[in-house]
């Protein structure tokens, strides 16, 4: 019997396949990542705008803030109209003040006015001569009546209060006592044209009403400092 060998031709080299890598990924190069910003230098950034906004920062004018004056107010009688028969030294001889606002005039009263209807003294923007204060006094006032009587006291002897007063939109009043104990009746008279502020006291057996009267337009525009002269008026003794 015949044997059967498998035989291996000698100049057959042995082969041997490598088995197949899996694919790989390639990484994004470094310089492709995102990078975030720096938090420290974007505050520093933001500090540094801060405070350069606050050096450049034009600082309010003192220009800008009124400046007032003084008025010491004697509420002399007729008789000693412009000083005669009295003492000419109106802060030492004075029973009022009030704050007059720098640049208004001064209107002269008539010995007449005052002995009519009692106007001591009157300031008044040059610019808008309906821009005003003023004071008028009447005697025989131990005490305040009722603060809608003395109203209309005041109106009896001032056609342009008794026309304001018909026009108005609005009449306010009210009682004030200040750190002194002495008593205010203030009256706000809001018309369609004009506005005004009203102080009035009692002292020295007289009644004293300060005004200060505007037209619309000039009170909104100097409502501070309008309200600053109202404020301001006070009777000897308690300033």
């Amino acid at each position: 019997m015949a044997t059967m060998f498998s035989t291996t031709n000698a100049n057959t080299p042995n082969t041997t396949i490598p088995s197949p890598k899996p694919p790989q990924t390639q990484l994004p190069s470094r310089t492709h990542l995102p990078i975030p910003p720096s938090k420290p230098l974007l505050t520093t950034l933001t500090a540094t705008a801060a405070a350069a906004a606050i050096l450049t920062a034009t600082p309010p004018s003192l220009a800008d803030s009124p400046a007032y004056r003084v008025y010491y107010g004697t509420a002399a009688s007729a008789s000693s109209y412009g000083g005669y028969g009295g003492n000419s030294d109106k802060k030492a001889s004075a029973e009022y003040v009030y704050d007059v606002p720098e640049g208004w005039k001064e209107r002269l009263v008539s010995k007449v006015e005052k002995g009519t209807n009692g106007t001591d003294s009157e300031f008044y923007n040059p610019k808008k001569k309906t821009e005003k204060e003023y004071l008028t006094y009447l005697g025989g006032y131990r005490q305040l009546a009722p603060k809608d009587v003395i109203l209309n006291n005041l109106a009896l002897s001032d056609v342009n209060l008794q026309d304001l007063i018909a026009s108005a939109d609005g009449v306010t009043s009210e009682e004030k006592t200040d750190e002194k104990g002495q008593v205010y009746y203030v009256y706000e008279i809001n018309g369609v044209a004009a506005h005004s502020l009203i102080s009035v006291t009692c002292a020295n057996n007289k009644l004293y009403a300060h005004f200060v009267n505007a037209p619309t337009p000039e009170w909104n525009r100097d409502n501070d400092m309008l309200k600053h002269v109202h404020e301001s008026f006070k009777t000897v003794g308690n300033f």
